[in-house]
């Protein structure tokens, strides 16, 4: 994976800039337009966007649950059975003609309770996250309809309850790197570096890795839309062992927004986590197919 990964991402990010250095002259005359229109464009916004409020029912299949009852990662640790899970993102966005800075909120929370014919009740968690993240995206660089340049993100990451009796995730995580966003369908295109402190046992740990990732919003017809989300993460240094840290994680979440009204929507949706710790000779991977009826609204604080 990490071999188709990297080229390809590293290849669209170099031909979006080479392409804007050998622009026609008609492409030429079009910047120029484009940049007159700029003109009327307000000289910063800020928006607050509640991307999703959402109610979520799925199936969930793990692979290889045995192996990661340690793993602080509930996803990896789950039973494969039917699950209710709320979701909530939201996003202030603050925007300029040089520079974009949104800082988000991200969290969801999935438990079920089974009650055999024989035996006691049993709990489990499927999904448990809270993330905070900042992040900065420098404006360089034009292609067609999409911004280019360097960005910084700072996130935080951890959990409302653990789970199996394994430790509370907390992670700081700090990225740089090189983005592709603002475009009409790929929403965010990016590849950096990633500095670590997990701090959820004892001893912090200290890793590095790379990241890549990928947004999309496509529109399939009036009041129906695609949406793509993906990341892969690879560790390439570790400050100490745990046998429970990842060497790799891949997650891809996947709907088709179907909008009841301007603010409701019901999506059918697929998700999956799939991830590598250092202790197991086998990847976990969770699978998830599901809908989703969610809330969304776009707020403008000022023009």
């Amino acid at each position: 994976m990490k071999k188709i990964l990297v080229p390809v991402f590293g290849l669209l990010l170099c031909t979006n800039a080479l392409a804007q250095e050998t622009q026609s002259p008609s492409a030429t005359a079009a910047a120029k337009e484009n940049t007159a229109k700029e003109v009327a464009v307000p000289a910063s916004s800020l928006q607050a966007n509640l991307k999703r409020a959402a109610l979520e029912l799925s199936s969930t299949s793990v692979k290889h649950a045995r192996e990661y009852q340690d793993s602080p990662n509930s996803k990896l640790n789950a039973d494969s059975e039917t699950v209710i899970k709320g979701v909530f993102d939201f996003v202030l966005e603050y925007e300029r003609k040089n520079f974009q800075w949104n800082n988000g909120l991200f969290m969801e929370y999935g438990k079920t309770t089974l009650k055999p014919a024989e035996g006691e009740k049993t709990s489990t968690e499927n999904a448990d996250k809270i993330l905070f993240t900042s992040d900065y995206n420098q404006k360089v660089w034009n292609y067609k309809e999409a911004d280019i340049g360097p960005f910084a993100q700072l996130q935080y990451q951890t959990e409302f309850t653990t789970d199996n009796g394994t430790p509370r995730t907390k992670t700081l995580r700090g990225m740089a790197g090189l983005k592709l966003f603002n475009g009409t369908y790929i929403k965010s295109l990016y590849a950096g570096i990633v500095e670590e402190a997990d701090f959820t046992y004892s001893k912090t740990n200290m890793k590095t890795a790379y990241e890549v990732g990928l947004e999309v919003a496509y529109p399939v017809r009036d009041g129906v839309s695609f949406a793509l989300e993906s990341y892969y993460r690879d560790y390439m240094t570790y400050s100490r062992y745990e046998g429970t840290n990842f060497r790799y994680e891949f997650n891809l979440t996947s709907r088709l927004d179907v909008k009841l009204n301007n603010k409701l929507s019901m999506a059918p949706y697929i998700s999956y986590f799939r991830a590598k710790d250092r202790q197991s000779k086998v990847y976990g991977s969770n699978f998830m197919v599901g809908i989703s009826f969610a809330y969304s609204s776009i707020f403008d604080l000022f023009d």
